[in-house]
């Protein structure tokens, strides 16, 4: 593919510190016999950003919002403002390698005409450790980096114009008529998993996404997304996740792995919901266990024979029958949660186990869990709308997709490995569907943003949201 054109689009919201490194890096980068040109959008920043771009680098061309974006809207927007034959994408917070453009560019131009894309390689800021080279999806719309946080020099990197499922939104290049054929980025997403969903259209669309591992960029991971929060994340994370697959699976198969997305959806919310919450184990009981209408004892079928009058209500049980009647373990419990009501404030005995008082939903992971769910309702008629445009475009099946990617399977989230093995949950996953069954250890090293956080799930870096 012949380019005349190519530009650079970069966000930044409060990366002012991050574009003092990144901007010089880009400005002496000049590829031989390409016009480029570089793009920023300040989303909505207080931090002096758009003053200081226009006096220090003026060969930027600004585009301010007064508002944040994000990641999906905020790009969409710079897209739309150059009429330029490819488009890169750059995070801000990134240092690029003297020949990372020209290495980017000149990937594309000579790759084969069904190449929409090309990924370049991430590495940490010191060049020690992978950031990312290739990603995995999850069968739930869940995204993964190969070998995330591991030593570079232990890792087994895959060559040039080796093909990608995706590639990652925060150092890529991709043809501008593919990108806006594809539907560009989703803006309902914010950030993140947009490019996992970009990069799912391309291929059912009849493109290619591959690999230059010589067009790399240092990368401060986390660096603003951090500034979201652990809960804010994880709410895009499980919104976006499902959005994915709803949109992208071809009718048969999200038939078929729509009951084992929305179980794992589920599972997750409820886990969390008893684990980080107090009184949260209150939902785990059964009230027809043991606990209320005498369900204890095995119900004495009545005797045969004429209807007999109403009678007098029966005298209350006595404490002897009441032992019998509701076994040593309930009957123990019915006492002390009747004492304690009677005798200590609400607050102390709301916690007494099978007492029918509400959980307290304090925790953040949960709440954004359930906001997540949420928001998947406001946003289904337009993301039925978009399914059937996605499947409209398609030209390759996903079976021929998952040949080349298969599904992974791979507990994150609290809970799922018991899930994940339990037979009520693998009775629903397909078996003629390509799978890799995976732990996260054995995808990303051990000291990874999951230690710091178990519950939220790692994705491929994001530019600026």
């Amino acid at each position: 593919m012949k380019l005349g054109k190519v530009a650079v689009c970069i966000l930044t919201w409060n990366g002012r510190t991050h574009l003092e490194t990144c901007l010089p890096a880009l400005r002496d980068q000049r590829p031989a016999g390409v016009e480029t040109e570089i793009l920023l959008l300040d989303n909505g920043s207080w931090d002096g950003t758009a003053a200081w771009v226009e006096s220090h680098h003026p060969e930027v061309r600004l585009v301010a919002s007064p508002v944040n974006l994000g990641f999906c809207a905020g790009n969409n927007r710079l897209v739309a403002a150059t009429d330029a034959d490819a488009i890169v994408f750059l995070n801000n917070d990134t240092r690029p390698a003297p020949d990372w453009l020209a290495t980017l560019i000149a990937a594309l131009a000579s790759a084969p005409d069904d190449v929409a894309a090309v990924s370049g390689l991430i590495v940490d800021w010191t060049g020690d450790r992978l950031d990312f080279a290739r990603g995995v999806w999850t069968f739930d719309g869940h995204a993964f980096q190969k070998d995330y946080g591991r030593p570079l020099a232990g890792v087994r990197l895959p060559e040039s114009g080796s093909e990608l499922p995706f590639a990652c939104g925060g150092n890529m290049i991709v043809r501008r008529d593919a990108f806006l054929a594809a539907g560009g980025f989703d803006p309902a997403y914010f950030a993140y998993l947009e490019d996992v969903d970009l990069g799912w259209r391309l291929w059912s669309g009849g493109w290619r996404v591959v690999l230059e591992p010589a067009a790399k960029v240092h990368h401060r991971s986390m660096a603003t997304s951090a500034l979201l929060g652990n809960d804010h994340r994880g709410f895009l994370f499980e919104r976006n996740a499902f959005l994915t697959v709803y949109k992208n699976y071809e009718d048969d198969l999200w038939q078929r792995w729509m009951p084992a997305v929305l179980l794992t959806l589920s599972h997750r919310t409820q886990t969390l919901m008893v684990q980080n919450n107090p009184g949260g184990q209150e939902l785990t009981y059964d009230p027809y266990a043991g606990l209320i209408a005498n369900t204890a004892v095995p119900p004495q079928a009545p005797a045969a024979g004429p209807a007999a009058p109403p009678a007098e209500p029966p005298p209350s049980p006595s404490l002897t029958e009441k032992w019998r009647l509701y076994g040593r373990r309930d009957f123990v419990r019915r006492g002390l949660r009747k004492a304690v009501r009677k005798l200590t404030p609400r607050w102390l005995w709301e916690e007494i186990p099978g007492s029918g008082a509400a959980a307290h939903l304090v925790d953040g992971r949960t709440v954004a869990q359930l906001r997540a769910i949420t928001q998947l309702w406001a946003h289904l008629d337009r993301a039925a709308d978009q399914r059937q445009r996605v499947q409209a475009r398609r030209t390759r099946s996903d079976r021929e997709i998952f040949e080349r990617f298969p599904l992974y399977l791979v507990p994150t989230y609290p809970g799922d490995e018991r899930l994940f093995a339990s037979p009520g949950f693998r009775a629903w996953l397909p078996e003629d569907v390509p799978r890799v069954e995976a732990s996260l250890e054995e995808i990303m090293a051990a000291t990874t943003t999951r230690e710091k956080d178990p519950d939220l799930v790692p994705s491929p870096p994001r530019g600026e949201g």
